[in-house]
């Protein structure tokens, strides 16, 4: 997509091209079900009414709305946007699978980084007072993941399930 952009609407500026280009990947985007023949017909009829009634984004195509070339440029280009936005829709399982697995990665090293740490004051005290409250037997903790684990075991035994 990136490649052909290099290649179309020569004759057009850099900020009219970019505002032209942008607009026809969005409508690609927007319109999924759409072929790119039917976006590039769609687009023409609005620009046409749109230039009719004096109220075009992109007035610098009231010339050019016709011309063969401007048509074989933007058919183009809609190729390839629709293209990539195919190829990105195709690869959305691989990147979710990727995501998951960053997450279970953040998770263990973040367990990792815990079970090297001396626990919390509070978490200290927070043990202290659920081993009162359910009279059980303290343990000497060594680790912020060791409480942790310590203490949601208390609680999860300890916790009466509401019906």
């Amino acid at each position: 997509m990136y490649e052909i952009k290099k290649q179309i609407y020569l004759d057009l500026t850099k900020t009219q091209k970019s505002a032209l280009c942008n607009y026809l990947r969005a409508l690609v985007k927007k319109s999924p079900e759409y072929s790119a023949d039917e976006i590039l017909e769609k687009f023409i009829d609005d620009e046409k009414y749109y230039l009719d009634i004096n109220a075009s984004r992109f007035e610098f195509l009231a010339e050019k709305l016709d011309d063969e070339e401007f048509l074989n440029e933007t058919k183009k280009y809609l190729y390839e946007c629709r293209k990539y936005y195919d190829y990105k829709k195709s690869q959305q399982p691989i990147i979710e699978a990727q995501k998951e697995f960053e997450k279970k990665k953040r998770a263990f090293l973040r367990e990792v980084k815990m079970s090297k740490e001396s626990p919390t004051k509070k978490q200290l005290y927070y043990y202290d007072k659920l081993c009162k409250e359910y009279n059980l037997e303290k343990k000497e903790l060594t680790s912020k993941l060791e409480a942790r684990n310590e203490i949601d075991k208390i609680l999860n035994e300890h916790t009466v399930e509401v019906s």
